[in-house]
């Protein structure tokens, strides 16, 4: 049978419909993706109920005035305008990103170098991965309450100190104590975590490089940072914005490490344990203001969010110099292949 053509030469639109028809129906046509979607309906289906709606329903949330039991009073963006002339919520942020960057720098370093050190040729690997992994997933509230004993003034901390001539510390009375304390905790459950995904990452690099740099006579160091941070970058960049996006919520530390006393929403003495999330756990779940809650949850959102962009930029932008054309670019390949 001829094929009717339009004025243009291409088929008529009845014989395109009936084509598409005929594919959609074929066997290996679009009826076969019919079962798989169906099979991964209900994750898309719970999480539309248990993630998308709240996400959006707080932000909804933020521009109400509510108590959680009473009428919603709408007020637009002074919920934002109230929050920004806080100052105990300034005080939180000041808080949140000191103890982040006393936490993350050391133990995205510390990460780093036991991945080294298990990537190279020791015995007992695999029950050191256990061992480095256990941390992270221990109960934090188990987890708090013991080092909470062992930062009290008559602690097994400040014991060690005087056992060698040292003062103790007001590790849970004074500013940097408090923040200290808390440091530790999040290097001591996260260390072992990025170690294996810096592990993981090692064991992606061609040992040709590391026998390169040992024929070349470079010591561990020399190796460590010249062969394998700048092939490790992209894992490094995964690291430090997971790092980042946990640093930048904590909670668990601050509130359970002072619980048995009465200052435990405010973390600690002179409010120098108390976060961004503890201030908005405060206000949201014991004084009932959800609406201002839900406005903190978004503009810490929005602080993640730069801080996930600012440490992108920093790590990898490294990379675009080396994909750079020109001499330059092709040294800093070289250097990078060599080991130098």
């Amino acid at each position: 049978m001829a094929t009717v053509l339009d004025p243009t030469g291409a088929p008529a639109a009845d014989e395109r419909r009936a084509s598409r028809r005929g594919r959609s129906t074929a066997p290996g046509g679009r009826r076969r993706h019919v079962p798989p979607l169906l099979a991964v309906s209900p994750f898309y289906v719970l999480f539309a109920v248990f993630g998308t709606f709240p996400v959006l329903y707080s932000l909804y949330l933020s521009f109400q005035d509510w108590d959680g039991i009473g009428d919603m009073r709408f007020v637009g963006l002074k919920q934002y305008g109230w929050l920004l002339q806080d100052s105990v919520f300034w005080h939180s942020v000041l808080n949140t990103f000191q103890i982040w960057f006393l936490s993350t720098v050391p133990m995205l370093f510390l990460a780093l170098v036991l991945a080294f050190l298990l990537h190279s040729q020791v015995r007992f690997t695999g029950a050191y991965r256990v061992a480095y992994f256990i941390p992270n997933v221990t109960s934090m509230v188990a987890m708090t309450i013991v080092f909470g004993s062992v930062f009290a003034q008559a602690g097994l901390a400040n014991s060690v100190l005087r056992a060698v001539g040292l003062d103790g510390v007001g590790w849970l009375s004074s500013g940097w104590g408090i923040k200290s304390s808390v440091a530790i905790m999040i290097i001591w459950r996260w260390v072992g975590y990025n170690a294996l995904i810096f592990l993981a990452g090692l064991q992606a690099i061609p040992t040709e490089h590391f026998e390169a740099a040992r024929v070349d006579g470079a010591n561990s160091w020399q190796t460590l940072f010249r062969v394998v941070v700048p092939q490790l970058r992209p894992v490094i960049l995964f690291a430090a914005v997971t790092s980042t996006i946990n640093g930048l919520q904590i909670f668990t530390e601050s509130q359970v490490l002072f619980q048995s006393t009465d200052i435990g929403s405010t973390g600690g003495p002179g409010q120098e344990g108390m976060t961004i999330v503890l201030y908005l756990w405060q206000k949201a779940f014991k004084e009932h203001q959800f609406g201002y809650g839900a406005a903190m949850g978004w503009l810490l959102f929005a602080i993640i969010a730069i801080f996930t962009i600012i440490n992108w930029r920093l790590v990898s932008g490294s990379d675009r110099d080396d994909r750079r054309p020109g001499i330059a670019g092709l040294l800093r390949r070289k250097g990078v292949r060599d080991g130098r």
